[in-house]
């Protein structure tokens, strides 16, 4: 039978269609394979990731290398409220073996507020740029000078005050219920300057911050009297405006004392010209700080350092005595730390709290020290203007 034209075309046309059919189906068989594959590889990489984070994990946690253990530990430990990342994976024994090797050994003498000669340095004459720093100020600044911190761990200011006798111990307004946050405080008492205080009670890790640690005295006002167990003690001005460091100080020997304005906390860092002595990392971790110093000449220091970012995680206590001793600290003491550490200037935070969640913020606490104001008012803080305005 003979096919015509048109048929042969037809009859081409369907087996060109079964082709180009058989093509598809190859082509899509084909890409579910490579799908599969692709698939198969993603979590093959995703699960050998995973298998180098727990072994990473593992091995920073429990390997040979101690560096990080310890880090972890004595930063954990010293916070108020995060000592679970370090009791999550460590004993009681393990803990307290790397606390005992990593502290902050206090020298062991109250100071000597004898050596305290107020108003000594009227010169014009400096012997380094640090010294420099503290004396040299702009015509009328009486009052306080800001001097900007900048490290390779941490940066952060430090605050000279000319006129300790204007310096005061503040505790939250709700005593013994909750904290208060420190730019409340400075304005309810008129504040040029405040820096965060002593340390609190925590119980629960509820972070309210209502309780002081050890004793707090405002303006001859005993606010708290409960003890303390801690490094350090208080840290407080006596009537003729001289700080003064001591340890296990009861309310009877703080009046002995004369102490006007106090707050309990720790370690000491400087007493009496010398340094306390840091073995291994000083078990108190890397964070942001606070602490509070004075120089023979009557010059109180306020120091506040930032951390917890990648480049700047934040000081040590040897980090802390290394930088008060260039700007000439005799006596100086640690204050509480962390997120609580805060400074402000114009009832305004200049520095740059963060939270152990990452959050740019400082928290409500018990108690602070403050420069009150007088008639002049008169102080240099160029190096934050910016942050005032």
């Amino acid at each position: 039978m003979r096919v015509s034209t048109i048929d042969k075309e037809i009859m081409s046309e369907r087996a060109e269609l079964k082709r180009a059919k058989r093509a598809r189906k190859k082509f899509k068989k084909a890409r579910k394979k490579s799908e599969h594959i692709g698939i198969k590889r993603f979590f093959a990489s995703l699960f050998l990731l995973g298998c180098i984070g727990i072994i990473t994990g593992l091995m920073l946690l429990y390997g040979p290398w101690s560096n990080f253990r310890e880090w972890l530990i004595t930063t954990a430990m010293t916070t108020m409220s995060h000592q679970y990342f370090a009791t999550w994976f460590y004993d009681e024994d393990v803990i307290a073996d790397v606390l005992n090797r990593n502290k902050v050994v206090e020298i062991n003498e109250d100071t000597n507020i004898a050596m305290i000669n107020m108003n000594a340095n009227q010169t014009t004459e400096y012997e380094n740029e640090y010294e420099r720093a503290i004396l040299e100020r702009e015509p009328g600044n009486n009052d306080y000078k800001i001097i900007e911190i900048n490290e390779k761990k941490f940066s952060g200011y430090l605050v000279a005050v000319y006129e300790p006798d204007r310096i005061r111990a503040v505790c939250t307004r709700n005593l013994g219920v909750s904290g208060q946050y420190l730019t409340a405080m400075a304005e309810e008492h008129d504040a040029l300057i405040a820096i965060n205080g002593g340390g609190f009670d925590d119980p629960n890790f509820s972070s309210t911050g209502g309780s002081p640690l050890g004793i707090t005295i405002c303006n001859w006002e005993f606010a708290s009297q409960a003890k303390y167990a801690g490094s350090g003690g208080i840290i407080g001005f006596t009537r003729d405006n001289k700080l003064i460091l001591s340890s296990k100080v009861t309310k009877k020997e703080a009046k002995a004392k004369d102490i006007r304005d106090a707050v309990t906390f720790g370690p000491f860092l400087i007493v009496n010209g010398k340094k306390s002595s840091v073995v291994g990392n000083g078990g108190w971790g890397t964070a942001p700080r606070t602490a509070i110093a004075q120089r023979t000449d009557g010059i109180v220091l306020f120091l506040v350092v930032d951390g917890r970012t990648a480049s700047k995680p934040g000081a040590d206590m040897d980090d802390l005595i290394k930088i008060l001793l260039k700007y000439g600290a005799y006596n100086a003491a640690n204050l509480d730390g962390g997120t609580s550490s805060v400074l402000v200037v114009n009832n305004t935070i200049v520095n740059d709290p963060i939270d152990s969640t990452g959050a740019h913020k400082t928290r409500p606490i018990a108690s602070g020290i403050i420069l009150t104001k007088d008639e002049s008012n008169d102080g240099d803080h160029s190096v934050v203007a910016d942050k005032l305005e």
